[in-house]
């Protein structure tokens, strides 16, 4: 009888750790192998999911869980260029780009220039 609760035990902990594990990706970045589920036909299409850019070798990029080196090929298409947030693939079907973040657009934000060390001046609200 212990066996028996011990087993369901670690049937039901391991099943409520692999869904509230917090290094697991958002369920829409992930494929249908990638969550665990079958039968479901189709594909999101090619993932990036990180690039190492090293200084004094080739970049590297990862998409869909496979090491791609500049020139390499994955999916039918071939890695031609690779930025810290964008891969460019070249295929038959013309030239797709994979971004590490696609639903966010990045913007410079300016700040206002500091005053200069040591200037004084009238300070507001005092006499």
């Amino acid at each position: 009888m212990k066996l028996i609760f011990f087993a369901w035990l670690a049937f039901v902990s391991s099943a409520y750790a692999q869904s509230n594990d917090p290094t697991r990706p958002p369920a829409a970045w992930m494929t249908a192998a990638d969550a665990g589920v079958s039968g479901v036909e189709g594909s999101t299409g090619l993932r990036l999911q990180s690039v190492l850019l090293r200084q004094g070798g080739r970049p590297v990029a990862i998409i869909d869980g496979k090491t791609v080196t500049l020139g390499d090929q994955v999916g039918g298409a071939r890695l031609v260029r690779l930025t810290e947030r964008e891969a460019v693939l070249q295929g038959a079907d013309g030239v797709t780009h994979l971004y590490l973040t696609p639903d966010v657009e990045k913007q410079m934000i300016v700040t206002p220039k500091s005053r200069k060390a040591g200037k004084t001046g009238p300070v507001k609200g005092l006499p």
